[in-house]
């Protein structure tokens, strides 16, 4: 099933402000919440969703991203994304202020939540050609995660009692004040190490190298950042992992030059060619093409082949290949060549005569950015 626009999640418009945004996913989870919905798969997969609309919207980057490219520029396969693979604990440590309460329950529904520790991420950065950006592609990569030794074993922290939180209370000019903060002893993970294996680091980890499968969809662009998630380092205890962040970069291309969605060819014709006409061949992200060179062209006139360029990433359309007709001329010519050029200079046949639908190259310029 597609997923819902984020904006008609939460109920509001593209132009709503940070307060807007806030306020609107604030009565989503109010209305929502499990601890008023009880057993209600439904309402719970609704809490879900605005949660996960809020990540995105309350996050000037990527809300700038989502803007232009829509929940492509967050999916993919492995789990990229947003909060598309949020789970509760997830939810309640990192919007649990929106409640009015620190991580765990919200105004006056449930307790407290035992707070759940996530792994750090790791970011690498993957290179790409425009044929694997054209096509999508899916990559393996090697990384080096951390992840809970064989043995380890652990026990509940003492001094949070495996809340993974401790309360204070102070006394104010306003009255009593309770607060919550991350338990200092444990890290707020709730557990600390009880027995590890010699090979293992102070919390238990080993490093080890994996393997991770990474498919990257068609469009993407140049510093793009995709995640695959739950492929970061471990979390010490019930922990989760962290993410796996991928930076994209586009490598140059020997003939191509990438404009948005659009690709830039420039073809060079010899002299001949160009007036008496002829059939090239030329590579495209999609493969060979072969061009019909028409007699008489003209340098600077432009080819535009629809749908041989990059596909968008919200996969709405595709770009088209412009080809630049650039006519060659020789730098030097023997006796016999240059005679006949020289009687040439007077022939008709070879004075300038543009035509009306011939544009200027200003003109051109024009119409490329408009």
């Amino acid at each position: 099933m597609a997923k819902r626009d984020y904006y008609d999640t939460l109920g509001i418009n593209k132009g709503a402000s940070a307060s807007e945004i806030k306020k609107a996913y604030r009565k989503m989870a109010i209305k929502f919440h499990p601890d008023k919905n009880p057993d209600d798969k439904s309402a719970e997969d609704k809490f879900k969703e605005a949660a996960e609309a809020y990540e995105i919207l309350s996050d000037g980057d990527k809300k700038a991203r989502y803007d232009q490219y829509g929940h492509q520029a967050f999916e993919g396969g492995g789990g990229f994304g947003g909060g598309g693979n949020m789970n509760m604990d997830d939810i309640f440590s990192q919007f649990g202020d929106i409640f009015g309460g620190g991580g765990g329950g919200f105004g006056g529904f449930g307790g407290q939540r035992q707070r759940v520790v996530k792994g750090s991420n790791l970011r690498i950065r993957v290179k790409l050609t425009l044929e694997e950006i054209a096509n999508g592609v899916e990559k393996k990569v090697k990384v080096k995660r951390k992840r809970q030794a064989d043995g380890v074993t652990y026990k509940t922290c003492s001094t949070c009692n495996g809340s993974g939180q401790v309360t204070r209370i102070t006394n104010t000019i306003l009255g009593r004040m309770q607060t919550a903060s991350p338990c200092t002893t444990c890290g707020g993970a709730g557990q600390s190490i009880d027995k590890r294996p010699s090979n293992s680091d102070s919390q238990g980890f080993v490093v080890e190298e994996e393997t991770v499968s990474i498919k990257i969809p068609a469009g993407v662009v140049d510093g793009m950042q995709l995640k695959v998630t739950g492929k970061g380092n471990a979390a010490p205890g019930n922990g989760v992992s962290g993410d796996l962040l991928v930076a994209i970069t586009e490598e140059t291309h020997p003939s191509l030059q990438r404009e948005g969605d659009n690709l830039h060819y420039d073809l060079y014709v010899s002299l001949p060619e160009a007036i008496l006409g002829s059939s090239i061949e030329i590579d495209t992200v999609t493969g060979k093409v072969r061009l019909k060179i028409e007699a008489g062209v003209q340098s600077g006139k432009i080819l535009r082949l629809r749908g041989k360029g990059i596909p968008n990433i919200n996969g709405y359309s595709r770009g088209d290949l412009l080809v630049h007709i650039n006519v060659w001329t020789p730098k030097t010519l023997s006796k016999e060549q240059k005679s006949f050029f020289e009687k040439m200079k007077t022939d008709e046949h070879f004075s300038p005569k543009p035509e009306s639908s011939d544009k200027s190259f200003f003109e051109k310029v024009k119409d490329m950015f408009s």
